[in-house]
C-alpha cells in the first residue's frame, strides 16, 4: 500500500511539473495574427512569410524573450480573432482609433503614416481628397479608411465601396474612381505593380499604427513586455534599420516630433 501510494504521489508530482513546464512554455509564446497579403508589410513569397511586420515581430521576440508564432488569415477576421483569444496581437498596420482604444490595450506607435488617395495614372480630375466629391472610392474591408472618409465634411457626396482584394485593379480599370490606403503602402504598391496608378495629392490624415492586445490583465502584461521591447528597438536603431530595409526610409519615427 505504501509503495502504491508513493508511486501515485511521484506520478502526481511529475504530472504537476510537466503542467508547470508546459504553462511556462506557453507563456513565452506570442501568437501574432497577420494577413500575409499586404506587401511589403506582410506577404508570402516562395512559401515564406516575410515583410516589415515579420521582421519587427521577430526582433520584438528576440528582445523580449518571446517565441513568435505567426497566424495568417483574412484581414477582416484579425480583430475578431484577437477578441476571441485565438491570437495575442495583430501586426498588420492596425491604426489607433478612439473606438479601438476603448476596446484594446495598444503599444506605442511603431509606424507613422497618412491616408492617401490613389487614382488611375493620367487621371487629372482628382488631385486631392477634396476632389472625391461625387466619386466612387474603394477601401479595404476592415480597414479604418472607410471611417476616415465618413468623417469628411462632404462624406455624403462620396460613394464608398469595400474590397477584400482587387482594389487597385478595379481603380486601374476605371471601375472605381480612386482608392484610399496608407501612403507608404500606396507608394510601394505603385512601384511594384504593373498597373497604371498614381498618388493623388498629399496624405489627408495622420495615421499611427501600433500593436493591439486584449484589455485584460494578461493582455496588458503582454502589451507592457512588447512595448518595452519596442522602446529598446527604437533606441538602438533596429526599427529604423528594418524600415530602411523595406522602404528605403524611416517610417517608424514621427518627423513632426
Amino acid at each position: 500500500m505504501f509503495k502504491s501510494t508513493l508511486r501515485a504521489a511521484t506520478l502526481a508530482s511529475l504530472l504537476a511539473a510537466t503542467a508547470v513546464t508546459t504553462a511556462q512554455a506557453e507563456d513565452t509564446t506570442l501568437t501574432v495574427g497577420m494577413s500575409g497579403g499586404y506587401f511589403p508589410f506582410t506577404f508570402v513569397r516562395q512559401d515564406v512569410l516575410q515583410g516589415f511586420e515579420v521582421d519587427v515581430m521577430n526582433a520584438v521576440g528576440e528582445e523580449a524573450g518571446l517565441d513568435i508564432a505567426f497566424e495568417t488569415m483574412s484581414f477582416s477576421g484579425l480583430i475578431g480573432a484577437l477578441s476571441a483569444g485565438r491570437i495575442d496581437t495583430v501586426a498588420n498596420q492596425i491604426t489607433i482609433t478612439p473606438e479601438r482604444e476603448a476596446t484594446f490595450a495598444f503599444t506605442q506607435p511603431y509606424v507613422f503614416d497618412g491616408a492617401q488617395v490613389v487614382t488611375r495614372e493620367g487621371n487629372d480630375t482628382i488631385a486631392s481628397v477634396e476632389d472625391l466629391r461625387g466619386k466612387i472610392v474603394a477601401v479595404n474591408l476592415g480597414s479604418n479608411f472607410e471611417q476616415l472618409l465618413n468623417e469628411l465634411p462632404f462624406a455624403d457626396e462620396v460613394e464608398i465601396k469595400t474590397y477584400e482584394s482587387n482594389i487597385e485593379q478595379d481603380t486601374a480599370l476605371g471601375r472605381v474612381d480612386a482608392f484610399v490606403m496608407d501612403r507608404v503602402s500606396s507608394a510601394q504598391l505603385i512601384q511594384e505593380s504593373p498597373l497604371p496608378l498614381q498618388l493623388a495629392g498629399q496624405p489627408f490624415s495622420e495615421i499611427r499604427n501600433a500593436l493591439p492586445f486584449r484589455d485584460d490583465a494578461d493582455g496588458r502584461a503582454l502589451r507592457d513586455k512588447v512595448d518595452a521591447a519596442l522602446t529598446t528597438l527604437r533606441d538602438n536603431g533596429t526599427l529604423t534599420e528594418i524600415s530602411v530595409k523595406w522602404f528605403g526610409t524611416d517610417i517608424t519615427s514621427n518627423a513632426a516630433e
